[in-house]
């Protein structure tokens, strides 16, 4: 449970890193304002943006969400975004609810997701606090996206909802259940844990995913 600290060092004159354009789709389900201050550390202008020619032309891609999974599919459809998503080739990160709808489905208003990762969003049991709200420990890290990561560092947290385990899990965390914290399908990564609030340890995952 670090603190910030600037990680900009390699940062490019243009503002971003190592030459990569970040675009956060911006569906109206997130508070993407946070992570585009996350980006900013590290010396990157993300551009805010739901114009599908921007998203295509990006080097990176995240997709951020936070709410109630139902709902925030509706936008997608509205906007298209939800055939956008699946298509897209270029690294993209989905984040905490942004991770759920690349599942399968979702118990959360009996959502069917965008399919990308082999996985399905349970509700967490009764026996536990819920929603799962602060730090946590992640673990059994398999990915490049947690390189100069410990095991069991911590990150923070904030769900109702987690994701079964699959093959492709590439992180792992204890509540109550053992489930997937992280997944990776070819180019599409995603966190449960918000990064762009787990201090050194998260930006180091967003440095490592612009790395990619």
């Amino acid at each position: 449970m670090s603190d910030f600290k600037d990680l900009s060092k390699n940062s490019s004159p243009s503002g971003t890193l190592d030459g990569a354009s970040v675009v956060i789709i911006n569906y109206g389900a997130g508070n993407i304002k946070s992570i585009q201050f996350a980006f900013k550390r590290l010396g990157v202008d993300a551009i805010l943006s739901n114009n599908p020619e921007e998203i295509l032309a990006a080097d990176k891609i995240i997709f951020p969400g936070v709410g109630e999974a139902s709902s925030a599919m509706k936008m997608l459809k509205e906007s298209g975004l939800d055939k956008l998503i699946p298509e897209l080739k270029q690294p993209v990160l989905g984040i905490c609810l942004g991770m759920q709808l690349l599942c399968l489905s979702t118990e959360e208003g009996n959502t069917k997701g965008l399919g990308i990762f082999q996985s399905h969003v349970k509700r967490f049991s009764d026996d536990v606090k819920v929603p799962q709200m602060g730090w946590n420990v992640i673990k059994d890290l398999k990915s490049n996206l947690f390189k100069g990561i410990k095991e069991n560092e911590y990150m923070y947290l904030v769900h109702s909802y987690y994701a079964e385990h699959c093959q492709e899990t590439i992180a792992k965390t204890d509540y109550g259940i053992n489930y997937a914290s992280a997944l990776q399908h070819e180019n599409f990564y995603g966190v449960q844990f918000h990064p762009e609030k787990s201090g050194i340890e998260g930006q180091k995952v967003l440095k490592n995913f612009l790395a990619l």
